[in-house]
């Protein structure tokens, strides 16, 4: 057992005056406050039953109350499983059930899924959660080894699996990108990616290890982000391709010198991209990571974004990188590390020291990585992963397909999009768009009007 202060009531001891979340410049919280109406949840929470070790379930975007909500779990010592509000009601039932969750949280705008999981779930809307709190004894220390969040990652085979993250796989992953990135007391981190995936929930951990301000945004804005750097302080922000690009055709002034990373991830950008970023000064810094290693593993330093321009640079000092490959040759990129999961939860633990990826890769001469795509079928779409099994399951239940096959194709936007091939005398076009809204998450759905030779009269949707 590794135990250290509560991350939190050790900021509001610290630092309490010192402001711990902005909300777009409408409002703000100091340290002090935050731990406040943190604990204060802590016990609405346990009057609503919740007890340590509990899992529970929140099924919210960004939201300012998910921070107190978040906070107050963990002095209770329940473990935190994130779920996607994109997915459909279907893929939540299946989560909730194989993360055997005790009770579910929703944000309101929620309601129309969570309602129909009440027969599996005992539901809590956030809007319910103004009863006098109870006062449970709370948890003053955090033991690094215990699972503090599940989050699910469909990975690179078969159904979704719950990564489990222990409160020292956050720690290390935060201290890790404060080793490369460095920490300044005027650091303001930018967060509108969203929370339920890791690299947004990544962003509330660097929040209170490091005692630094977060500028919370309910989505992204690209005039809203560019108000925060010039006008709030923001100095740091993290993002995907799709988000820089809307960014750099936004943005027709130099930014404040005092901005210094656009934390980059979700799969490789291109490099006309990054081109772009580098004319207009935009300092750009490649990123790897995955669900599996609690974000970011490998970071390009800022004294090589430009030298090493589309790389993903090195590991990060506490972590491991080896290509399974020959020197130069592209292999299954293996990492290792204190941020890496142990495992999925209620699969067996991982005993190898270096976690297989299934992202191919390569190094270049000085130890650089550079990430040239995946090992099977899995496609990142604007940072989303979508495994093509998925997709082929829900489409082939419809009448009339014969065949169906998906596959990720290059996309300006979205870096890739998935691609449904269907077959069938009587397939209907209509048909296979209203399954997909059905029986997927939320994926925009636009039919491409040509076919192949070899498969004239073939359906053929980019989702």
């Amino acid at each position: 057992m590794t135990v250290m202060p509560h991350w939190l009531s050790k900021q509001a001891f610290l630092q309490p005056n010192k402001t711990a979340v902005e909300y777009m410049g409408e409002s703000s919280v100091t340290f002090r406050e935050l731990e406040r109406k943190s604990k204060h949840m802590a016990g609405v929470l346990y009057g609503k039953g919740v007890r340590e070790g509990d899992h529970i379930a929140l099924l919210s975007p960004n939201d300012p109350l998910f921070l107190d909500i978040v906070y107050g779990l963990s002095y209770l010592g329940a473990r935190v499983v994130l779920l996607n509000v994109r997915l459909t009601t279907e893929e939540l039932h299946y989560q909730v059930q194989d993360a055997e969750v005790g009770k579910l949280l929703f944000e309101p705008s929620q309601s129309g899924k969570a309602l129909q999981l009440e027969g599996v779930v005992p539901v809590v809307s956030f809007a319910d959660l103004t009863d006098k709190a109870a006062d449970p004894v709370l948890k003053e220390e955090i033991d690094l080894e215990e699972v503090f969040t599940m989050m699910y990652t469909s990975g690179t085979t078969g159904k979704p699996k719950a990564v489990m993250h222990t409160y020292g796989n956050h720690w290390h992953s935060a201290i890790s990108s404060a080793l490369n990135l460095g920490i300044t007391p005027e650091d303001k981190w930018l967060l509108n990616l969203p929370v339920f995936h890791i690299s947004g929930f990544s962003t509330l951990m660097k929040n209170v290890i490091y005692g630094m301000t977060i500028d919370f945004h309910t989505s992204f804005d690209e005039k809203e982000v560019l108000l925060s750097i010039k006008t709030r302080g923001t100095t740091m922000i993290s993002g995907v391709s799709v988000m820089l690009e809307r960014l750099l055709e936004e943005l027709e002034e130099e930014l404040p010198a005092t901005f210094r990373c656009f934390l980059l991830g979700g799969g490789p950008a291109t490099e006309y991209l990054l081109e772009k970023a580098r004319e207009k000064r935009v300092p750009v810094f490649q990123t790897y990571g995955m669900t599996e290693t609690t974000s970011q593993i490998a970071t390009l330093s800022p004294k090589d974004a430009v030298r090493k321009l589309g790389s993903a640079g090195k590991a990060l000092a506490t972590a491991s990188l080896y290509i399974d490959a020959g020197d130069g040759e592209v292999g299954e990129i293996m990492v290792a590390g204190p941020m890496v999961s142990a495992g999925y939860y209620k699969k067996t633990e991982r005993e190898e020291r270096f976690f297989k990826t299934g992202d191919m890769g390569y190094l270049d001469e000085e130890g650089f990585l550079y990430v040239s795509g995946r090992k099977k079928e899995m496609i990142i779409s604007g940072g989303e992963n979508i495994y093509p099994a998925e997709i082929e399951n829900a489409l082939a239940g419809i009448d009339g397909v014969e065949e169906v096959a998906v596959a990720g194709l290059p996309d300006e936007t979205w870096g890739e999009v998935p691609a449904a091939f269907v077959s069938g005398e009587r397939v209907s076009r209509e048909a296979i768009i209203d399954r997909c809204h059905q029986g997927l998450a939320g994926i925009s759905i636009r039919p491409i009007s040509f076919t192949y030779p070899a498969c004239r009269g073939t359906p053929r949707i980019k989702c």
